[in-house]
Protein backbone atom coordinates (compact mmCIF):
# COMPACT_ATOMS: atom_id res chain seq x y z
CA UNK A 1 0.00 0.00 0.00
CA UNK A 2 1.57 3.60 -0.46
CA UNK A 3 0.44 5.19 2.64
CA UNK A 4 1.76 8.74 1.57
CA UNK A 5 -1.97 9.95 0.75
CA UNK A 6 -2.99 8.27 4.25
CA UNK A 7 -0.71 11.09 6.39
CA UNK A 8 -1.43 14.50 7.15
CA UNK A 9 0.82 17.50 6.51
CA UNK A 10 0.94 17.93 9.79
CA UNK A 11 2.63 14.96 10.79
CA UNK A 12 4.55 14.82 7.50
CA UNK A 13 6.73 18.04 9.13
CA UNK A 14 8.07 15.46 11.59
CA UNK A 15 10.84 14.36 9.43
CA UNK A 16 14.03 13.25 11.28
CA UNK A 17 16.22 14.59 8.83
CA UNK A 18 14.13 18.00 10.02
CA UNK A 19 16.99 20.72 11.92
CA UNK A 20 14.10 21.10 14.72
CA UNK A 21 13.77 18.13 14.96
CA UNK A 22 17.06 16.11 14.50
CA UNK A 23 18.29 16.76 18.17
CA UNK A 24 15.46 14.73 19.38
CA UNK A 25 15.46 12.05 17.20
CA UNK A 26 19.27 11.11 17.85
CA UNK A 27 18.68 10.82 21.33
CA UNK A 28 15.62 8.89 20.82
CA UNK A 29 17.22 6.94 18.43
CA UNK A 30 20.30 5.59 20.00
CA UNK A 31 18.00 4.61 23.21
CA UNK A 32 18.03 1.05 22.36
CA UNK A 33 22.05 1.00 22.14
CA UNK A 34 22.23 1.98 26.01
CA UNK A 35 21.28 -1.36 27.47
CA UNK A 36 24.13 -3.07 25.08
CA UNK A 37 26.53 -5.30 26.89
CA UNK A 38 30.16 -3.39 27.01
CA UNK A 39 28.32 -0.20 25.97
CA UNK A 40 29.46 2.83 28.20
CA UNK A 41 27.70 6.16 27.95
CA UNK A 42 28.67 9.28 27.91
CA UNK A 43 25.72 10.48 25.68
CA UNK A 44 22.27 9.91 27.66
CA UNK A 45 21.05 13.18 30.09
CA UNK A 46 19.50 10.05 31.98
CA UNK A 47 18.87 10.76 35.57
CA UNK A 48 21.25 8.74 37.91
CA UNK A 49 19.04 6.00 39.46
CA UNK A 50 21.18 6.52 43.23
CA UNK A 51 19.34 9.61 43.46
CA UNK A 52 15.42 8.12 43.39
CA UNK A 53 13.94 7.66 46.48
CA UNK A 54 12.67 3.36 45.24
CA UNK A 55 14.03 0.54 46.02
CA UNK A 56 11.97 -2.10 45.33
CA UNK A 57 8.09 -3.05 44.13
CA UNK A 58 5.72 -5.90 45.38
CA UNK A 59 1.88 -6.07 43.69
CA UNK A 60 -0.54 -8.18 45.82
CA UNK A 61 -3.46 -9.36 43.69
CA UNK A 62 -6.91 -10.45 44.70
CA UNK A 63 -5.94 -13.94 44.90
CA UNK A 64 -3.25 -12.91 47.71
CA UNK A 65 -0.37 -14.02 45.24
CA UNK A 66 2.73 -11.32 45.24
CA UNK A 67 4.14 -10.48 42.05
CA UNK A 68 7.80 -9.44 43.05
CA UNK A 69 9.07 -6.50 40.01
CA UNK A 70 12.22 -7.90 38.91
CA UNK A 71 15.40 -5.57 40.08
CA UNK A 72 16.35 -4.61 37.00
CA UNK A 73 12.93 -4.18 35.32
CA UNK A 74 12.27 -2.05 38.34
CA UNK A 75 14.78 0.09 37.89
CA UNK A 76 14.63 0.39 33.98
CA UNK A 77 11.13 1.35 34.64
CA UNK A 78 12.15 4.79 36.38
CA UNK A 79 14.33 5.99 34.03
CA UNK A 80 13.98 7.39 30.05
CA UNK A 81 12.90 4.42 27.76
CA UNK A 82 12.25 3.48 24.25
CA UNK A 83 9.35 5.71 22.37
CA UNK A 84 7.30 2.15 22.03
CA UNK A 85 7.18 0.96 24.64
CA UNK A 86 9.29 -1.44 27.36
CA UNK A 87 10.77 -4.14 25.10
CA UNK A 88 9.61 -6.74 27.29
CA UNK A 89 6.19 -5.68 27.18
CA UNK A 90 6.11 -4.55 23.51
CA UNK A 91 7.18 -8.25 22.59
CA UNK A 92 4.49 -9.57 24.68
CA UNK A 93 1.66 -7.73 23.31
CA UNK A 94 2.91 -8.44 19.66
CA UNK A 95 2.83 -12.31 20.60
CA UNK A 96 -0.79 -11.62 21.85
CA UNK A 97 -1.69 -10.11 18.61
CA UNK A 98 -0.27 -12.82 16.71
CA UNK A 99 -2.05 -15.40 18.81
CA UNK A 100 -5.51 -13.47 19.10
CA UNK A 101 -5.90 -12.08 15.78
CA UNK A 102 -3.19 -13.76 13.41
CA UNK A 103 -2.90 -10.68 11.38
CA UNK A 104 -2.09 -12.34 7.90
CA UNK A 105 0.56 -9.00 7.24
CA UNK A 106 3.93 -8.09 9.18
CA UNK A 107 2.62 -5.47 11.46
CA UNK A 108 4.51 -3.16 13.82
CA UNK A 109 3.48 -2.33 17.77
CA UNK A 110 3.57 0.80 19.73
CA UNK A 111 2.50 0.70 23.60
CA UNK A 112 1.27 4.23 24.52
CA UNK A 113 -0.30 5.94 27.66
CA UNK A 114 -3.76 5.05 27.27
CA UNK A 115 -5.73 3.95 24.45
CA UNK A 116 -6.86 7.26 23.94
CA UNK A 117 -3.22 8.55 23.35
CA UNK A 118 -2.55 6.31 20.59
CA UNK A 119 -6.39 7.14 19.03
CA UNK A 120 -5.75 11.10 19.18
CA UNK A 121 -2.30 10.95 17.67
CA UNK A 122 -3.79 8.18 14.92
CA UNK A 123 -6.19 10.46 13.86
CA UNK A 124 -4.01 13.33 14.10
CA UNK A 125 -1.54 11.60 12.05
CA UNK A 126 -4.11 11.12 8.99
CA UNK A 127 -6.49 14.21 8.65
CA UNK A 128 -5.35 16.86 7.45
CA UNK A 129 -7.26 20.37 8.47
CA UNK A 130 -10.22 20.90 6.17
CA UNK A 131 -10.76 17.49 5.14
CA UNK A 132 -13.45 14.86 5.98
CA UNK A 133 -13.14 11.38 8.00
CA UNK A 134 -15.97 8.71 7.79
CA UNK A 135 -17.17 8.16 11.52
CA UNK A 136 -20.45 5.75 12.51
CA UNK A 137 -23.33 7.66 13.79
CA UNK A 138 -23.63 7.50 16.46
CA UNK A 139 -20.02 7.40 18.14
CA UNK A 140 -17.69 8.04 20.83
CA UNK A 141 -17.59 11.29 22.09
CA UNK A 142 -13.75 11.54 23.28
CA UNK A 143 -13.19 11.01 19.53
CA UNK A 144 -15.79 13.26 18.35
CA UNK A 145 -14.02 16.31 20.65
CA UNK A 146 -10.49 15.54 19.23
CA UNK A 147 -11.82 15.77 15.99
CA UNK A 148 -13.54 19.15 16.38
CA UNK A 149 -9.66 20.06 17.64
CA UNK A 150 -8.21 19.21 14.06
CA UNK A 151 -11.19 21.44 12.06
CA UNK A 152 -12.08 18.49 9.88
CA UNK A 153 -15.55 17.51 8.75
CA UNK A 154 -17.23 14.59 10.08
CA UNK A 155 -19.00 11.69 6.97
CA UNK A 156 -21.04 10.26 9.32
CA UNK A 157 -21.94 6.61 8.18
CA UNK A 158 -25.69 5.19 9.34
CA UNK A 159 -25.40 2.11 11.91
CA UNK A 160 -27.93 -0.72 12.76
CA UNK A 161 -27.96 -3.60 15.04
CA UNK A 162 -25.26 -5.59 13.34
CA UNK A 163 -22.98 -2.04 13.00
CA UNK A 164 -22.06 0.09 10.37
CA UNK A 165 -24.46 -0.72 7.39
CA UNK A 166 -22.52 -1.52 4.42
CA UNK A 167 -24.90 0.25 2.13
CA UNK A 168 -24.94 3.83 3.35
CA UNK A 169 -20.99 3.55 3.00
CA UNK A 170 -20.23 2.45 0.02
CA UNK A 171 -23.16 4.88 -1.46
CA UNK A 172 -21.82 7.93 0.22
CA UNK A 173 -18.46 6.72 -0.79
CA UNK A 174 -19.52 6.23 -4.84
CA UNK A 175 -21.36 9.24 -5.19
CA UNK A 176 -18.87 11.65 -3.40
CA UNK A 177 -18.69 14.26 -3.30
CA UNK A 178 -22.13 14.87 -4.01
CA UNK A 179 -22.96 12.11 -1.13
CA UNK A 180 -20.81 14.75 1.10
CA UNK A 181 -22.52 15.42 4.40
CA UNK A 182 -21.26 19.14 4.37
CA UNK A 183 -21.81 19.89 1.37
CA UNK A 184 -18.24 21.07 -0.14
CA UNK A 185 -17.77 19.96 -3.68
CA UNK A 186 -14.23 20.83 -3.56
CA UNK A 187 -13.70 18.37 -0.65
CA UNK A 188 -11.64 15.06 -1.46
CA UNK A 189 -13.28 11.71 -0.54
CA UNK A 190 -12.25 10.50 2.96
CA UNK A 191 -9.56 8.12 2.93
CA UNK A 192 -9.59 7.11 7.00
CA UNK A 193 -12.84 5.37 8.59
CA UNK A 194 -13.20 5.74 12.53
CA UNK A 195 -15.32 2.28 14.18
CA UNK A 196 -15.70 0.61 17.08
CA UNK A 197 -16.96 -2.57 16.07
CA UNK A 198 -17.26 -4.28 19.71
CA UNK A 199 -19.63 -2.84 22.50
CA UNK A 200 -20.21 0.22 20.72
CA UNK A 201 -19.76 3.06 22.94
CA UNK A 202 -22.30 4.47 23.10
CA UNK A 203 -24.81 1.89 21.51
CA UNK A 204 -23.10 -1.47 23.55
CA UNK A 205 -23.79 -3.33 19.94
CA UNK A 206 -21.37 -4.77 17.55
CA UNK A 207 -20.50 -5.65 14.21
CA UNK A 208 -21.21 -8.96 12.43
CA UNK A 209 -18.40 -10.98 11.24
CA UNK A 210 -20.31 -10.55 7.33
CA UNK A 211 -20.34 -6.81 8.26
CA UNK A 212 -16.89 -6.51 8.93
CA UNK A 213 -15.94 -8.35 5.85
CA UNK A 214 -18.47 -5.84 3.27
CA UNK A 215 -17.16 -2.85 5.21
CA UNK A 216 -13.64 -4.33 4.88
CA UNK A 217 -14.41 -5.09 0.85
CA UNK A 218 -15.24 -1.71 0.24
CA UNK A 219 -12.54 -0.08 2.09
CA UNK A 220 -10.38 -1.95 -0.30
CA UNK A 221 -12.41 -0.83 -3.14
CA UNK A 222 -11.96 2.95 -2.00
CA UNK A 223 -8.48 3.22 -0.12
CA UNK A 224 -9.71 3.56 2.98
CA UNK A 225 -7.48 2.95 5.99
CA UNK A 226 -9.42 1.49 9.06
CA UNK A 227 -9.10 2.78 12.45
CA UNK A 228 -10.47 -0.06 14.67
CA UNK A 229 -10.91 1.16 18.31
CA UNK A 230 -11.30 -1.36 20.16
CA UNK A 231 -11.35 -1.29 23.95
CA UNK A 232 -14.35 -3.31 24.24
CA UNK A 233 -13.02 -6.39 22.24
CA UNK A 234 -12.49 -8.61 25.65
CA UNK A 235 -15.78 -7.71 26.89
CA UNK A 236 -17.56 -9.72 23.96
CA UNK A 237 -20.17 -12.05 25.93
CA UNK A 238 -20.56 -14.63 23.05
CA UNK A 239 -18.81 -18.06 23.23
CA UNK A 240 -16.23 -17.07 20.63
CA UNK A 241 -15.11 -13.20 20.54
CA UNK A 242 -15.98 -12.21 16.65
CA UNK A 243 -12.85 -11.69 14.39
CA UNK A 244 -11.39 -8.17 14.04
CA UNK A 245 -10.87 -6.27 11.02
CA UNK A 246 -7.25 -7.02 12.00
CA UNK A 247 -7.42 -10.43 11.57
CA UNK A 248 -8.73 -9.81 8.33
CA UNK A 249 -6.14 -7.27 6.94
CA UNK A 250 -4.27 -8.69 3.81
CA UNK A 251 -3.42 -4.88 2.68
CA UNK A 252 -2.51 -2.81 5.44
CA UNK A 253 -4.97 -0.62 5.84
CA UNK A 254 -6.20 -1.03 9.22
CA UNK A 255 -4.48 0.51 12.57
CA UNK A 256 -5.81 -1.01 15.74
CA UNK A 257 -6.32 0.66 19.15
CA UNK A 258 -6.59 -1.74 22.54
CA UNK A 259 -6.43 -1.32 25.85
CA UNK A 260 -5.74 -2.19 29.46
CA UNK A 261 -8.59 -0.06 30.98
CA UNK A 262 -11.56 -2.24 30.62
CA UNK A 263 -9.86 -5.65 31.76
CA UNK A 264 -6.98 -4.62 34.42
CA UNK A 265 -7.29 -1.31 35.40
CA UNK A 266 -8.60 2.15 34.36
CA UNK A 267 -5.83 4.27 35.91
CA UNK A 268 -2.96 2.44 34.45
CA UNK A 269 -3.32 4.43 31.52
CA UNK A 270 -2.02 1.84 29.36
CA UNK A 271 -2.97 0.78 25.64
CA UNK A 272 -1.49 -0.11 22.03
CA UNK A 273 -1.94 0.29 18.68
CA UNK A 274 -0.77 -2.44 16.16
CA UNK A 275 -0.54 -2.07 12.44
CA UNK A 276 1.60 -1.01 9.18
CA UNK A 277 4.70 0.28 10.49
CA UNK A 278 5.27 2.86 7.93
CA UNK A 279 2.01 4.51 9.94
CA UNK A 280 3.29 3.28 13.61
CA UNK A 281 6.32 5.05 12.74
CA UNK A 282 4.65 8.36 12.53
CA UNK A 283 2.81 8.01 15.41
CA UNK A 284 6.10 7.11 16.98
CA UNK A 285 7.34 10.54 16.20
CA UNK A 286 4.49 12.33 17.34
CA UNK A 287 5.44 10.19 20.99
CA UNK A 288 8.30 11.18 20.09
CA UNK A 289 8.40 15.12 20.31
CA UNK A 290 5.62 15.23 22.90
CA UNK A 291 5.46 12.95 26.06
CA UNK A 292 8.59 10.78 25.12
CA UNK A 293 7.32 7.52 26.21
CA UNK A 294 4.77 5.94 28.20
CA UNK A 295 5.01 6.00 31.77
CA UNK A 296 7.19 2.72 32.91
CA UNK A 297 5.75 1.99 35.97
CA UNK A 298 2.48 0.68 34.92
CA UNK A 299 4.20 -0.92 32.09
CA UNK A 300 6.68 -3.03 34.59
CA UNK A 301 3.49 -3.96 36.91
CA UNK A 302 1.85 -4.76 33.59
CA UNK A 303 4.52 -7.11 31.69
CA UNK A 304 5.82 -8.40 35.53
CA UNK A 305 1.94 -9.67 35.61
CA UNK A 306 1.26 -10.77 32.23
CA UNK A 307 4.92 -12.96 32.18
CA UNK A 308 3.83 -14.81 35.71
CA UNK A 309 -0.10 -15.06 33.84
CA UNK A 310 1.47 -16.36 30.71
CA UNK A 311 -1.36 -15.82 27.45
CA UNK A 312 -2.96 -18.69 28.74
CA UNK A 313 -3.98 -16.59 32.15
CA UNK A 314 -4.45 -13.59 30.05
CA UNK A 315 -7.02 -15.33 27.94
CA UNK A 316 -8.33 -16.65 31.44
CA UNK A 317 -8.64 -13.84 33.18
CA UNK A 318 -10.70 -11.68 30.29
CA UNK A 319 -12.79 -14.34 29.93
CA UNK A 320 -13.67 -13.43 33.59
CA UNK A 321 -14.32 -10.41 32.70
CA UNK A 322 -16.60 -10.65 30.22
CA UNK A 323 -18.43 -13.43 32.41
CA UNK A 324 -18.50 -10.52 34.58
CA UNK A 325 -20.34 -8.02 32.32
CA UNK A 326 -22.63 -10.55 31.11
CA UNK A 327 -23.89 -10.71 34.59
CA UNK A 328 -24.19 -7.40 34.76
CA UNK A 329 -25.79 -6.79 31.79
CA UNK A 330 -28.59 -9.21 32.11
CA UNK A 331 -29.33 -7.75 35.84
CA UNK A 332 -29.66 -4.80 34.14
CA UNK A 333 -31.63 -6.26 31.31
CA UNK A 334 -34.08 -7.51 34.22
CA UNK A 335 -34.86 -3.96 35.38
CA UNK A 336 -34.96 -2.27 32.26
CA UNK A 337 -37.95 -5.07 31.36
CA UNK A 338 -39.73 -3.79 34.53
CA UNK A 339 -39.23 -0.22 34.89
CA UNK A 340 -38.57 0.77 30.83
CA UNK A 341 -40.85 -1.13 28.62
CA UNK A 342 -43.31 1.06 27.10
CA UNK A 343 -41.21 3.76 28.42
CA UNK A 344 -38.26 3.16 25.93
CA UNK A 345 -36.77 1.05 23.36
CA UNK A 346 -33.23 -0.61 23.24
CA UNK A 347 -31.29 -3.53 21.72
CA UNK A 348 -29.91 -5.93 23.91
CA UNK A 349 -25.69 -5.28 23.79
CA UNK A 350 -23.25 -8.23 22.66
CA UNK A 351 -20.33 -7.08 24.83
CA UNK A 352 -19.15 -3.82 26.49
CA UNK A 353 -20.58 -1.78 29.43
CA UNK A 354 -23.69 0.30 27.82
CA UNK A 355 -27.33 0.28 26.63
CA UNK A 356 -28.39 3.01 24.10
CA UNK A 357 -31.97 3.69 25.17
CA UNK A 358 -34.89 5.50 22.50
CA UNK A 359 -36.94 7.21 24.59
CA UNK A 360 -40.58 7.14 23.77
CA UNK A 361 -43.45 9.26 25.26
CA UNK A 362 -43.32 12.07 22.50
CA UNK A 363 -39.78 13.20 23.89
CA UNK A 364 -37.52 14.03 21.42
CA UNK A 365 -34.73 16.42 23.81
CA UNK A 366 -32.69 14.16 25.83
CA UNK A 367 -30.85 17.05 26.62
CA UNK A 368 -33.15 19.01 28.19
CA UNK A 369 -34.87 15.61 29.80
CA UNK A 370 -31.62 14.85 31.82
CA UNK A 371 -30.15 18.26 32.30
CA UNK A 372 -33.27 19.96 33.41
CA UNK A 373 -35.53 17.19 35.02
CA UNK A 374 -33.32 13.74 35.11
CA UNK A 375 -30.22 15.37 37.42
CA UNK A 376 -33.48 16.66 39.99
CA UNK A 377 -34.54 13.23 39.93
CA UNK A 378 -30.92 12.71 40.92
CA UNK A 379 -30.63 9.90 38.24
CA UNK A 380 -27.53 10.46 35.76
CA UNK A 381 -27.50 9.34 32.13
CA UNK A 382 -25.81 10.49 29.01
CA UNK A 383 -27.74 12.66 26.57
CA UNK A 384 -27.89 11.47 22.46
CA UNK A 385 -26.29 14.82 21.55
CA UNK A 386 -22.87 13.96 23.44
CA UNK A 387 -22.56 11.07 20.49
CA UNK A 388 -23.82 12.58 17.70
CA UNK A 389 -21.31 14.01 14.60
CA UNK A 390 -23.59 16.91 14.15
CA UNK A 391 -24.55 17.35 17.62
CA UNK A 392 -28.65 16.88 16.83
CA UNK A 393 -31.37 17.45 19.10
CA UNK A 394 -32.83 13.39 19.45
CA UNK A 395 -34.32 10.97 21.99
CA UNK A 396 -31.60 9.22 23.03
CA UNK A 397 -29.94 8.30 26.01
CA UNK A 398 -26.98 6.09 27.13
CA UNK A 399 -26.95 4.09 30.49
CA UNK A 400 -24.35 2.13 32.01
CA UNK A 401 -24.40 -0.95 33.91
CA UNK A 402 -21.01 -1.61 34.11
CA UNK A 403 -20.22 -0.16 38.05
CA UNK A 404 -24.03 -0.09 39.50
CA UNK A 405 -25.34 -2.73 42.00
CA UNK A 406 -28.53 -4.46 41.08
CA UNK A 407 -30.29 -2.37 43.91
CA UNK A 408 -29.64 0.94 42.09
CA UNK A 409 -30.32 0.07 38.49
CA UNK A 410 -33.86 -0.75 39.88
CA UNK A 411 -33.97 2.52 41.62
CA UNK A 412 -32.48 4.56 38.98
CA UNK A 413 -34.48 3.07 36.60
CA UNK A 414 -37.11 4.17 38.38
CA UNK A 415 -36.35 7.07 38.69
CA UNK A 416 -35.85 7.55 35.06
CA UNK A 417 -39.13 6.32 34.66
CA UNK A 418 -40.84 8.95 36.84
CA UNK A 419 -39.19 11.74 34.80
CA UNK A 420 -40.58 9.85 31.43
CA UNK A 421 -44.00 9.40 32.75
CA UNK A 422 -43.89 12.96 33.81
CA UNK A 423 -42.33 14.42 29.94
CA UNK A 424 -45.21 12.61 28.39
CA UNK A 425 -47.91 13.69 29.93
CA UNK A 426 -46.59 17.12 29.48
CA UNK A 427 -46.41 15.91 25.44
CA UNK A 428 -50.29 14.80 25.81
CA UNK A 429 -49.13 10.95 25.29
CA UNK A 430 -50.23 7.96 26.73
CA UNK A 431 -47.67 5.47 28.19
CA UNK A 432 -48.63 2.31 28.44
CA UNK A 433 -46.45 0.96 31.07
CA UNK A 434 -45.67 -0.60 34.76
CA UNK A 435 -46.48 1.91 37.72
Amino acid sequence: MDYSKHISEHSKARNPSAIWLLSIYIVRALMPYLNCKDMISLGAGQPNPASFPFASMTVTLKTGEKIEIDDSLFNRSLSYDLTSGQPLLNEWLCELQRLEHKPPVDFDLSIGSGSQDLLTKALEMMINEGESILVENPTYTGALSFLETINCDLADVATDEFGLVPEALETMLANWPESNPSGKKDQPRPHCLYTIPTGGNPTGLSSTLERKQEIYKICSKFDIVILEDDAYYYLQFGKKRTPSYLSMDVDGRVLRCDSMSKILSSGLRLGWITGPKPLIERINMHTMVTNLQPSGIPQAMTYSLLKNWKHKGFFEHVDRVADFYREKRDEFLECLDRRMTGRAEWVVPNAGMFVWLRLLGGITDSYDLVMSKALKENVLAIPGLAFMPRQNKNEYIRVSYSNVTKANMDEALRRLATVIDKEAALNGVKIDANP
